[in-house]
């Protein structure tokens, strides 16, 4: 009887988590003080890069590139424009926490030389939105993050129907579901070592 309700209510969850994922972009033109690419997935920097272009904000960071890869590679390997390299910086996170964290220490070393970012927007794969935002809003809570979602072509938005698309969709939610608790649970147990 317990496992047909915990299944029950990571049912619901599941149906709530999809309907979470975006599929359009909501916010296209307000301009924010820095664009956020998360690398991972096929057109998330051309994207990311278009809108430095189209200045929609002064300068951009790309989180989870490669070791050993820099800017000028970067542009290169897009064909992007040289005239870009001195707005972008990079980091090399493995993983959506440590994207959110790095993001975060940059967003606080710009703050220090005087460069406030109060607001962000957030280029990743649509079905990685949730949980991008989830991590982002916890790790940065006083900056504003404008969803800028892309939608790779393998990712069907008839989702249940494609084994791949849903292989995809079910794990990034038990990852949501993985991340959403570590961010309740975690301040318990740092408050009660605090009064212990």
């Amino acid at each position: 009887m317990g496992l047909v309700f915990i299944a029950g209510i990571w049912g619901i969850g599941l149906l709530r988590f999809t309907d979470e994922i975006p599929t359009t972009v909501a916010d296209a033109e307000t301009r924010t003080d820095a664009i956020v690419v998360l690398t991972g997935g096929s057109g998330r920097l051309a994207k990311g890069l278009d809108l430095l272009a189209a200045e929609r904000a002064p300068k951009m960071f790309i989180s989870g590139v490669y070791h050993g890869l820099d800017v000028r590679t970067l542009l290169q390997v897009t064909r992007s424009s040289r005239r870009l390299e001195s707005r972008i910086a990079i980091g090399n996170a493995v993983n959506t926490v440590g994207n959110a964290s790095e993001t975060a220490d940059w967003v606080e070393g710009a703050a220090k030389d005087g460069d406030v970012v109060g607001s962000i927007r957030l280029v990743t794969a649509a079905y990685h939105m949730p949980r991008s935002l989830l991590e982002f809003r916890d790790a940065m809570p006083e900056v504003k993050v404008i969803p800028h979602p892309v939608f790779p072509a393998h990712v069907k938005a008839d989702w249940w129907a494609w084994p791949g698309t849903a292989a995809l969709v079910l794990g990034e939610y038990n990852k949501f579901l993985m991340a959403w608790l570590r961010q309740r649970i975690m301040p318990l147990f740092q408050k009660s070592r605090r009064q212990g």
